[in-house]
């Protein structure tokens, strides 16, 4: 059994997942209170990589993020290296990917808060970003704790995306679904089970955690 790529799993899903939740939360605030004006074509957007195929957007940040790409060029003169095939190039292409998943269950936690603490919040005279980290945080944190657990098990299990970026590097990007993958391709059937059966277990608690937070009070 391959563990590093099972530890490269759980420490890529970590660290995607710590990003998104930072990055994401004012962005789900803004989807969920703002008026702005295309803000239907801005939700579409980001909410591409649920509707197109992994291997799509795979693909497209392939394009992105080589040396001849705006992303890719950018990375390599700032830093002297490549991003493709680096595990620094799949958490940024597993944090696109897993956008919307954290997005979604995070703007309905948000949209959940009763608009009169907001309301009093505004007349009190706290700041937007007052109002956010005292207010919309505090009384959502069970839907953004769900929101972190479904970003961390859909990074767990990413596989098209990541192997179209990171390729299978050993302990840099082949991580547990492009191990298992490569060990039904090459007929270790043993391999893929038990790194299959060590996931099992994980993704069960973990949902089974995600029900026990978004599960209405009786």
């Amino acid at each position: 059994m391959d563990w590093t790529a099972l530890f490269l799993s759980l420490k890529l899903a970590l660290v995607a997942t710590t990003i998104l939740m930072i990055v994401t939360a004012p962005l789900a605030c803004l989807m969920a209170y703002s008026r702005l004006p295309g803000k239907a074509f801005l939700e579409a957007f980001i909410n591409l990589p649920l509707a197109m195929p992994p291997t799509v957007v795979g693909f497209y940040l392939l394009i992105m993020m080589g040396p001849e790409g705006w992303l890719g060029g950018l990375w390599t003169r700032a830093t002297g290296s490549p991003l493709l095939f680096t595990f620094t190039g799949i958490v940024i292409a597993s944090i696109i990917y897993s956008i919307p998943f954290a997005l979604q269950p995070m703007r309905a936690a948000f949209e959940k808060i009763d608009p009169r603490l907001i309301e009093s919040a505004r007349i009190l005279g706290l700041s937007p970003p007052a109002i956010f980290t005292r207010v919309i945080i505090p009384n959502s944190l069970n839907g953004i704790a769900a929101s972190a657990i479904l970003v961390f098990l859909h990074t767990l299990g990413a596989f098209g995306v990541v192997l179209m970026v990171g390729g299978s590097v050993p302990g840099q990007t082949r991580v547990a679904s492009v191990a298992i993958y490569e060990a039904v391709e090459t007929l270790q059937y043993g391999s893929a089970a038990m790194m299959s059966l060590a996931l099992l277990p994980i993704c069960y608690i973990f949902l089974l955690v995600v029900h026990r937070l978004t599960r209405s009070p009786s």
